[in-house]
């Protein structure tokens, strides 16, 4: 029962990229979330939902009864995570059925078995289920990478958005003065300013609220200017902590295979370890590939000698220069 257990734990919660098994568990409950979005959508169209009303009854039924397997295999799997308590047979169970996710799928539950209790449809909140199987190889170590580069620009992103909440505020304040005996529907307060205020500083510019005053057609020709620069600004911050964290993980994978080829050549456990270390830093098959042959060209031409001074020849400008046959 406990060796069943822990793998149900492997399956659904601790699964490696190595475990097929669990990619396809989870590959599949990403199908049958995404069918349930779909199904939503196009519930939303009377002459779709007539039509074909006992497809969607039907999807609905078997889509609650594998949530409910899974929710209830979950819970009961809970106590094989390590640490904090988790190992507790009600203590652990407890703590993960207070854990958001699991709130969440409890929620999505909930209305199909009480319909009258709940009477609302929160059938759209299972794409939010989706959050759950990002943690697909392929998907992990991008949302790792997007979470450490939050992590790392926070001050900075906050310092950006915090100048661009200003601005919004002093701007809406001074279109407020210069606009609201104009425009009292539009301008007749601050918090109201604040929504031209916003929608001109992020460039949607609806056309529903405009600028009659000369001052106030001064202040949306500034707001203009200025927010082209400040609403881009976290973007910028945030493609460059990309960037340089794309750059940090592909070096750190080259100093693996360096290390590797170190003694000449690649046995099976140090490709094994290379490609848990692909996996890790988000790198592309093809990426992983290429980096690996153009350091093992690298690495065969640093072991050639010269043959008149015994120097190793360096055909990348590091070291002794291959001069021809008669250098």
């Amino acid at each position: 029962m406990s060796a069943m257990r822990k793998r149900i734990y492997e399956l659904l919660d601790a699964g490696t990229g190595t475990d097929v098994a669990s990619r396809a568990v989870d590959y599949a409950l990403m199908v049958l979330i995404s069918a349930n979005v779909i199904a939503v959508i196009f519930e939303s169209m009377p002459e779709v939902e007539q039509t074909h009303r006992a497809l969607f009854s039907s999807l609905e039924v078997f889509s609650v009864t594998i949530f409910t397997i899974e929710y209830i295999a979950r819970v009961w799997a809970a106590v094989e995570k390590q640490g904090d308590g988790h190992d507790h047979p009600i203590i652990g169970r407890l703590r993960y059925m207070l854990t958001p996710m699991a709130v969440l799928d409890l929620l999505v539950l909930l209305p199909f078995f009480f319909p009258n209790v709940l009477n609302v449809d929160l059938r759209m909140l299972r794409a939010l289920r989706l959050l759950r199987v990002l943690r697909l190889t392929r998907y992990s170590s991008s949302m790792a990478l997007l979470i450490n580069v939050l992590h790392d620009e926070a001050r900075n992103i906050g310092a950006a958005l915090f100048v661009l909440i200003l601005l919004i505020v002093m701007a809406g304040g001074l279109s407020y003065y210069a606009e609201r005996e104009v425009q009292p529907e539009a301008f007749g307060s601050i918090p109201a300013a604040l929504w031209w205020a916003v929608v001109t500083m992020t460039t949607i510019g609806y056309g529903d609220v405009v600028p009659q005053t000369a001052w106030g057609r001064i202040m949306a020709t500034i707001i203009g200017i200025i927010s082209v620069g400040m609403v881009a600004l976290p973007a910028g911050l945030l493609a460059s902590g990309f960037s340089e964290a794309l750059h940090r993980r592909r070096v750190e994978f080259e100093n693996l295979v360096l290390d590797a080829l170190s003694d000449g050549e690649i046995d099976e456990s140090e490709e094994s370890a290379l490609r848990i270390a692909q996996e890790a830093t988000g790198l592309s098959g093809r990426e992983a590939a290429s980096i690996l042959k153009n350091l093992e060209k690298r690495h065969k031409q640093l072991q050639q000698r010269c043959p008149h001074c015994g120097k190793p020849i360096d055909t990348g400008g590091g070291g002794h220069k291959r001069m021809g046959k008669f250098g």
